[in-house]
Parts: C-alpha cells; structure tokens; sequence
C-alpha cells in the first residue's frame, strides 16, 4: 500500500465473496482504523490488520449491527505522529466515520488521541500503551490493552519467586513506549529493593550496541530488561552473545520479543529470552485458540497479541454499535462507557483506578523462547513449558 492511501475494506464485497448476499438495509457503519502500514513498524501493522479484517468479517457474515454492515476505512500513519493526526482528521471530518479504533506507536497513538479527543470521536486504543494516554481524563479515548506499567506484573512475581535478584539493567529505545515502559519498571525495582546499575536509553535503529553491553557487562547485573521493538531487540541479543554477556535472564517487555521476526533475526540469541507477554492462544478465553488457528491458515504466519488486541476491538465496537442509543459519536461513546464483554483476547471492561481512566484491567504473563518456539512458561497455571532458569551460559550451549 503506498503511503497516506485509503483501502476502504467493504462490508459489503465481502460479503458477495464470502457468503453469497450482502446484507439488505441501510448504507454500512463507517469506522476508522489506524495503523502503520508502511515503515519500520508495518510488520506489526499488517498483523493487526489482518486481524481487524478477521473480525470484521465475521461481524457482517452474522447480519452486521441492527442489519446494516460495518464498513472498516484503513489509513496508515507511517508510524509519525503527524501522519496520524491527519489521519484522524480525514477520516473524521471528510469520511464522517462514527468511531475511531487503531493505535500502534504510543506517540502517534497520543497525538491521535488527542485529535479524537478535540473532533469528540469515540477512539478505541487497540496497542498504544504508554501509562499519559489514559491519564489525560479524555472522556472520548477508550483503550483495550493495558498500559506499559503492567506489562511486568507476571515477570515481577516470577523474579520474586524464583529468581530474587538484586540488581538490574534496564535498556530502552528513546521513544515514548520506551522512556515510559522503563520508568515504571524502574520503580517497580526500587519498591522490590532490586538496585539499578544501569538505566540508559538508546536511539531506535542503531547498528552497534556494543558499547552500551559492555558497560552493562562491566556493572555485571544479575537480569537486563529491554523496552525495544524487533530489529533492536535482535541486535541487542546477537551482539550481547558476541561479547559473551551472561546475565542471570534476559527479559524483554513485549513488543519486539514476542513475534517470529524477533527469533529469525536474533537467531541462537533468542534461545532461552524471556518477555512480557499481554496474551497466548492457549489462555482460556473463549475463541483465543480458535482465533490464532484461523489467522495462522488464513494467512499462513503467526499470531500474537497485537492481533488479539485488535481482533478482540472490532467485536468491542460492534458491541458498542449494537447498544448505542443511535448511531452517533456520542451515542457510541456512551455505550463504550458500559462495556462488559468477554473477547478472544480477554474480558474488556473501561473502568478508573489511579491517574487513569477508561482503561482495561487484564493479567499479564512470561513467556521465553524455547527450540526456537515462543512458551508460556508463568504463571504455571497457564503455562505451555516450564521455565528454563537458570539460563545457561554462552559457551555452554
């Protein structure tokens, strides 16, 4: 797809396609989706895609919302924040969309927000996860996956548990997503009494982190935790087995370490890696497995929970359309207010705790590459593996 293109995703051709008949009634519910088609961060966007598409499919095949179709406009942000915000814009004020859903990058997904917030259109947050996005009190800015801060909270009961370790590295990339996710994992280490040797962030797409492993070799330690996405993320581990860096773990924070991408390109290096995951087809939620099944023949790769998450936003809209008042922005959002529904991705409910508001409470989990497939090693309860610690050394292997 060229940049800054509409692919208006048809109800109604699906339709013809994939069940004989379109749906008779009125014109399709138009809602607007976001993402990065294209650039460094389109792989990401193509799975949440895909998903969107999944579910909006299946949506119009069971008659739609009150007999009409729900029609799904994509524009791809490129992963800019101006590209967002214009495209935001154009879908609200040119295509007249009713609800907005979408939302990769924390800081395009911010200054997106925002927009809906002013055009006060209904904006559904399917994996923006920075904690300032529901922390603003916008009462049109809704969002399904929870925020960076949490991402650890399976991690933090299994370094408790099993690992106790008493100091840390943390690593991050020099992006919103990134300087957020590694404050707060930050004091969750200072609360647990897990010292910081080294707290440092880099620019995303480097080509040489050597400098950077070997100060944090030389503080020697005892786990590294990394708020990176897939390309750094590999290079950081190839380059840590080059310097023959053993840390106790290595731990990631979702985002690039939990998708295929991150195992082909960090190749042996991503044995044995932990990170924070945010779902597995394994979790027992009604059509979580039944879901991953279908993408992976559909579409003959892979999914994981940035599919889930968007999957899980188009059924959360639908519902949403289904007991809104009227099909307006404001009907819509109201009835967003009163979500309670359970997803393939987990149950979906907007509550307010803390500084934030209209934000989903989910559990999260450990998962660690193993033969070169990505586990579900913690909780135990849910776990696909056991956890392999310790983790042997380099030379070992």
């Amino acid at each position: 797809m060229k940049k800054g293109s509409l692919v208006i995703l048809t109800a109604l051709m699906f339709l013809v396609l994939l069940a004989g008949e379109p749906i008779a009634g009125e014109a399709p519910i138009r809602i607007g989706a976001i993402l990065p088609l294209t650039g460094e961060q389109a792989e990401f966007g193509a799975i949440e895609k895909n998903s969107f598409i999944m579910g909006l499919e299946e949506i119009n095949r069971a008659g739609g919302i009150k007999g009409r179709p729900i029609e799904l406009l994509f524009e791809d942000d490129c992963g800019k924040p101006d590209n967002g915000r214009l495209a935001v814009e154009k879908l609200v004020t040119q295509e007249s969309v009713v609800a907005l859903t979408g939302g990769y990058s924390s800081a395009v997904t911010y200054v997106m927000c925002a927009v809906a917030q002013q055009l006060k259109t209904p904006f559904l947050v399917t994996t923006g996860s920075a904690d300032k996005i529901t922390e603003q009190g916008w009462d049109y800015v809704f969002r399904i996956n929870p925020p960076v801060s949490e991402y650890s909270k399976a991690l933090n009961s299994f370094l408790s548990e099993i690992v106790r370790p008493t100091s840390v590295a943390i690593l991050h990339e020099n992006t919103l997503f990134g300087q957020s996710g590694a404050k707060e994992f930050a004091d969750q280490c200072e609360k647990a009494g897990i010292k910081i040797l080294v707290k440092e962030g880099y620019e995303s797409g480097s080509t040489d982190f050597k400098p950077l492993l070997i100060k944090v070799k030389s503080a020697r330690p005892d786990f590294v935790y990394m708020v990176s996405y897939v390309m750094d993320a590999a290079l950081l581990m190839r380059q840590s087995m080059e310097l023959n860096f053993n840390a106790r773990l290595f731990v990631g924070a979702g985002a690039g370490f939990t998708i295929p991408d991150f195992a082909r390109q960090a190749g042996p290096a991503a044995e044995y890696v932990f990170s924070a995951d945010l779902w597995t087809p394994n979790l027992p939620y009604p059509g979580a497995m039944e879901y991953y099944n279908n993408y992976q023949k559909r579409f003959g790769s892979v999914t994981g929970y940035h599919g889930a998450e968007a999957y899980a936003s188009i059924y959360v809209i639908a519902d949403a359309l289904r007991r809104a008042r009227e099909i307006t922005p404001e009907a819509i959002r109201e009835a967003l207010t009163y979500t309670d529904l359970m997803t393939a991705f987990g149950p979906v409910k907007f509550v307010t705790y803390g500084k934030k508001k209209q934000q989903n409470a989910l559990p999260t989990f450990l998962v660690q590459w193993q033969k070169g497939a990505l586990e579900t090693v913690w909780p135990k309860n849910v776990s696909t593996k056991p956890y392999a610690y310790p983790v042997p050394e380099w030379s070992s292997r």
